[in-house]
């Protein structure tokens, strides 16, 4: 049985850290998807609440541009810390390469937000139902550059946990600070960023950011300003 056949049990959320598109969303889908739940999250630590109270979800609709996330940094730790739920990236861009890149990451879709409600809805219900949905004008056939390939590859071999620390050098933290927010050992962190640095292939913990932002794209920076 779909999860479409058993809506009263489809259990969606929305994560973006803008309470009245997250508003908006949610009740575009409660419109089509009858009896549905769906919960909100304004950053990557409520939906992980909310994955450790919920019994099951079903989707998680993801934003790129989060508090304390570095682009797709978000959408790889949730994919390595938890495989079972298929995420759709709900984004303002519509890069191609940024959307190409998202599905190379494990995303079940790519919906920009400039696309009509009606194309959200039905972007949905085609994830639920075992389909993966990007852009028609997008060819999804056109392959990475080698580069971007390779480095694809060495970040799907980080843990969830050395996710977490790279994103938290992405934003600037020491090991200490990185440490207490984790709630684990300074010298937890330092194995981590170790073991971080040999799976990328770099020998700085500044070459690991500027490689997670090579895969991000400039386009991040320009949304953000």
């Amino acid at each position: 049985m779909t999860a479409i056949a058993r809506q009263a049990a489809t259990r969606i959320v929305i994560v973006d850290d803008h309470p009245l598109f997250r508003g908006a969303l949610s009740q575009a889908l409660r419109s089509s998807l009858d009896r549905a739940e769906i919960l909100e999250a304004g950053s990557l630590d409520e939906l992980t609440e909310i994955i450790g109270k919920a019994a099951e979800i079903d989707l998680i609709l993801l934003d790129l541009l989060l508090p304390g996330v570095q682009g797709l940094s978000g959408l790889l730790y949730l994919r390595a810390q938890h495989p079972e739920i298929p995420v759709v990236v709900v984004s303002a861009t519509e890069d191609p390469q940024i959307i190409r890149r998202s599905i190379a990451f494990g995303a079940s879709g790519f919906v920009p937000k400039s696309q009509p409600v009606d194309e959200i809805r039905s972007a949905v219900r085609r994830v639920l139902n075992g389909d993966v949905w990007t852009p028609p004008d997008i060819d999804m056939s056109v392959p990475a550059d080698t580069k971007t390939g390779d480095l694809l590859s060495r970040l799907a071999t980080l843990t969830p946990q050395q996710v977490r620390v790279l994103m938290m050098l992405g934003e600037g933290l020491l090991n200490k600070q990185i440490a207490y927010k984790l709630g684990v050992s300074e010298a937890t962190i330092k194995a981590h960023v170790s073991a971080i640095l040999q799976k990328l292939g770099v020998d700085s913990r500044t070459q690991a950011v500027i490689a997670i932002n090579r895969i991000d794209g400039s386009e991040w920076q320009k949304i953000a300003g």
